[in-house]
């Protein structure tokens, strides 16, 4: 393993960013590599301005790390709830090689709505990715969402395709146990159904690639 992984949950409020960057937390400390000397599991947050469309982004940083809040080009995997949100989190954080993953349905700002700004295109974003030097993942997570039994699994789709790109250091099985720690009872075979979906949905867009 890696000395340290670098993760940003991005979206908006009500996405359910935290409660991601809670759930994969739990599960990275549940790990068999927090039982290592020194190994450490830190979370931190930020929150932009309700003017700003209400911006949420989570740090999870793992391994042999001190700080809770992942450094300038350090992220190795960026988990956007929101399309723009995605984008903004990357042109600071996404390292070299870095992934992002993005939630297909966007949620235009303030600024936007207003026309002072152009909501960028997913091309636009995929060639901005591109241009750091990292690669972007499009999953239809709120229709995968819906599928699962309701909307505000989104969240949980997108720890599926998190957790399928291999870039979270535990097993399917910590990673269950947390999603059943965290939600509500009466959501929980939504929740693993959404979780299910979107891992499958990643392995089915990346087959090959």
């Amino acid at each position: 393993m890696k000395q340290e992984i670098n993760i940003v949950v991005a979206g908006v409020g009500g996405q359910g960013s935290i409660l991601a960057s809670h759930i994969i937390a739990e599960a990275a400390m549940c790990s068999n590599d927090t039982r290592r000397e020194h190994f450490k599991v830190r979370v931190g947050e930020t929150f932009g301005a309700a003017m700003r469309g209400g911006a949420v982004a989570s740090h999870i940083r793992l391994g042999l790390v001190e700080s809770p809040l992942v450094g300038s080009g350090r992220a190795d995997l960026i988990v956007a709830m929101e399309p723009l949100e995605g984008l903004r989190n990357a042109a600071k954080y996404l390292a070299q090689d870095g992934l992002v993953l993005v939630n297909r349905a966007s949620i235009p700002p303030v600024d936007v709505k207003v026309g002072n700004f152009e909501y960028p295109t997913e091309d636009m974003i995929v060639q901005s990715i591109g241009n750091l030097g990292g690669k972007v993942v499009f999953i239809d997570a709120t229709n995968l969402a819906i599928k699962a039994g309701t909307a505000k699994t989104v969240s949980v789709v997108m720890i599926g395709a998190a957790y399928a790109s291999g870039l979270i250091p535990c097993t399917e099985e910590k990673i269950k146990q947390s999603i059943e720690n965290r939600v509500p009872a009466k959501f929980t075979k939504a929740n693993l159904d959404a979780f299910a979906l979107g891992a499958e949905e990643y392995r089915r867009i990346t087959n090959g690639s």
